[in-house]
């Protein structure tokens, strides 16, 4: 046999795993407008999801305090300082009413790495996970990053872009295994009412599925929408649910990357034994800024919703001025998701993209026909 007819056995150079992960788009929208801006370019980001506020200035003090402390110069435990845990779960009673044990709390490197580790702990390969459209792209990344299989269902306007107990009860599958439940919603700005998420809640449960709930824009919400947390309202899925939180949306604290994990003992051992391979711990003066934010009051963060509200509010207006536009107004989170089908007579978000950022932008449109996502953070 020649040496051209014989199989090769070259490996491949990156794993099948890795290389089907798709770059952040987020991310990489934020990167590209910067890229623009550096050159000289009018551009506005609408990419990365983050205030243009600065962080409070007693947090950042309390993290040169740290960076001065030679303590903080050390590894800590994997799971996270001890008194930022504690500062956890008694930020959690406050906030929503849900009760734990410090030995439930995992401090991570950012809220995303809370999502992946979640998702990580609960799937195994093939295991499905429910997962609303429209999503921030990270969440099927990390399920698929975990073995786990997006099950994505489509919502709509008409439902406020939120998912409904009877769309759940038809993507039920033998394999399913966790939902994913958002709210406020990035990006449509979305707030499950109290009926709304009790009904989730007690759907999962009957069904025995895990939820990931992410209350990272929990302090976030608009015109009389309140944030419920599903394990408060629906105690008998506690031993099954998963708080993922941060601090980086309601302190302005995203480049700090400290987020958190709350969940049932077994699952946090799991979760904790797994980081202490990975990161092993958050950075030491970030943690130190952390447990300020957290024991630090509220006023900073009403000043900022209330900035986000006006903001919002101008942008809704503004948006459903432009004949052919349609546009929720936000609830919640700092994001407008307008339709614009109308305007452009297209519903094909890949036309949608190509008309209006001709190839400048990176961004990989899924599961969002004929709408785009539009950040209110930067809107005066």
């Amino acid at each position: 046999m020649s040496s051209s007819s014989t199989p090769s056995n070259k490996k491949s150079r990156v794993s099948a795993r890795l290389a089907a992960i798709a770059e952040s788009a987020t991310l990489a929208v934020d990167a590209k407008a910067k890229a623009l801006q550096a050159k000289g370019e009018q551009v506005i980001g609408f990419g990365a999801g983050e205030p243009d506020f600065p962080t409070p200035e007693h947090i950042v003090e309390a993290a040169v305090k740290a960076a001065r402390d030679p303590k903080a110069h050390r590894y800590t435990p994997a799971a996270g300082l001890p008194a930022l845990r504690d500062a956890i779960v008694a930020k959690t009673k406050r906030d929503s009413g849900f009760e734990c044990q410090s030995s439930q709390v995992l401090v991570t490197v950012g809220g995303k790495y809370a999502v992946f580790v979640a998702f990580a702990a609960l799937c195994d390969p093939g295991d499905e996970v429910i997962c609303p459209a429209p999503y921030w792209t990270t969440y099927p990344e990390a399920i698929a990053l975990s073995g786990g299989v997006p099950k994505v269902i489509e919502t709509t306007e008409e439902t406020e872009f939120k998912v409904t107990v009877e769309q759940l009860e038809r993507a039920k599958t033998p394999r399913t295994k966790v939902l994913l439940f958002v709210s406020p919603d990035n990006p449509s700005g979305a707030v499950y009412s109290r009926e709304e998420t009790i009904a989730i809640g007690k759907w999962a449960a009957a069904n025995d599925v895990w939820v990931v709930t992410d209350e990272i824009y929990e302090h976030l919400t608009y015109g009389g929408h309140e944030f419920h947390s599903m394990p408060t309202l629906v105690p008998e899925i506690a031993d099954r649910c998963v708080i993922v939180n941060g601090v980086a949306k309601t302190y302005a604290m995203t480049g700090w990357r400290v987020g958190w994990m709350i969940g049932p003992s077994d699952v946090m051992k799991a979760a904790i034994n797994f980081q202490s391979h990975t990161t092993s711990n958050v950075s030491n003066v970030a943690q130190y800024a952390a447990l300020a934010a957290l024991t630090g009051g509220l006023d900073d963060v009403a000043r900022m919703r209330s900035a986000f509200e006006r903001r919002g509010n101008l942008m809704h207006e503004l948006l459903t001025a432009i004949p052919g536009v349609t546009c929720m107004k936000p609830q919640g989170a700092f994001y407008c998701f307008p339709n614009v089908s109308g305007l452009l007579n297209r519903n094909d978000a890949a036309a949608i993209v190509a008309v209006h950022v001709r190839e400048r932008s990176p961004v990989r449109f899924r599961h969002c026909p004929a709408t785009v996502m539009r950040h209110s953070t930067q809107v005066e």
